[in-house]
């Protein structure tokens, strides 16, 4: 199969880990495959958009959602590196609001699966770094929602070290979980 799956603390939460073939020259890895997607997490989802973003050293983003038409993603980072994080959004869940968080980066090659329900975001940890995911639904502007970054109540550590992040206006501008629209 072209993926190991690692499930993270929050089970449906999953890191893939692709089977990379390297040589003095580089490296080749297929990253993507439906067949090996849908046989390695068991997961029958179909990915209708793919995004490209670029960003600098302590930007963070997030966290997002779509309350209607919630987006299942599948992230990866072609170019330096991020600690990626999802949140449970689905108040039937045991795990609702809790957080759990991955360093995605070129080097790793991982990719995570975030499924729908989930708040997401990422810092960037490096000087800049690129990402490409796939998502299973449109992005609707009018359903989009944030999720206030440092809520106590969930108690994110984005890795900063002490950094400041640089937050966009929507994202500082989040909802905290006792005030957000979650999923039942």
């Amino acid at each position: 199969m072209t993926y190991k799956v690692i499930k993270a603390a929050i089970p449906d939460v999953l890191i893939l880990k692709p089977q990379v073939h390297e040589t003095e020259a580089g490296f080749f890895f297929e990253s993507f495959n439906q067949r090996d997607f849908e046989l390695s997490t068991g997961l029958g989802v179909k990915f209708i958009q793919d995004n490209h973003s670029s960003y600098e050293r302590h930007v963070l983003r997030g966290l997002h959602y779509q309350i209607q038409h919630p987006q299942g993603k599948l992230l990866r980072v072609i170019k330096g590196t991020v600690f990626d994080v999802s949140v449970d959004l689905r108040r039937t869940s045991p795990t609702f609001g809790r957080w759990v968080g991955c360093q995605l980066s070129s080097e790793n090659h991982r990719q995570l699966w975030v499924p729908p329900g989930f708040a997401h975001g990422f810092v960037v940890l490096s000087d800049s770094a690129e990402f490409l995911y796939k998502t299973t639904d449109y992005w609707y502007p009018e359903h989009e929602r944030s999720l206030l970054w440092n809520d106590p109540a969930i108690g994110i550590d984005w890795q900063l070290k002490g950094a400041i992040p640089q937050l966009a206006p929507k994202d500082a501008a989040g909802k905290l979980l006792a005030q957000a629209d979650c999923f039942d």
